[in-house]
């Protein structure tokens, strides 16, 4: 068993309030968990309004398929009009480590 998980730091664009930033982070974390079946939330700065950073985690038979998914939602955050990232931390794991 294999866990993957990443960290992706996004800066949004022309967002003024929480309430904007809500607007524009639901429907892409709601896409990015139909489109690559991982869980995803936003998990650091729910207080800032242009900032966040999106979280996704999988478990997966091989670690080939963890990191291809992984790669997948960091490619589709990256080309994401409205929003850009900044950086990704990323790791994948063993279910014996």
């Amino acid at each position: 068993m294999w866990i993957g998980w990443m960290e992706c730091d996004v800066l949004l664009g022309d967002v003024q309030s929480l309430k904007e930033k809500r607007s524009v982070l639901r429907p892409v974390v709601a896409e990015v968990r139909r489109r690559f079946d991982v869980s995803v939330a936003e998990v650091e700065f729910q207080e800032l309004h242009r900032r966040a950073v999106i979280g996704a985690a999988l478990v997966a038979a091989d670690r080939a398929h963890a990191v291809e998914v992984l790669d997948a939602v960091e490619r589709y955050l990256a080309y994401r009009p409205g929003m850009d990232l900044l950086s990704v931390r990323r790791r994948t794991v063993t279910g014996d480590d």
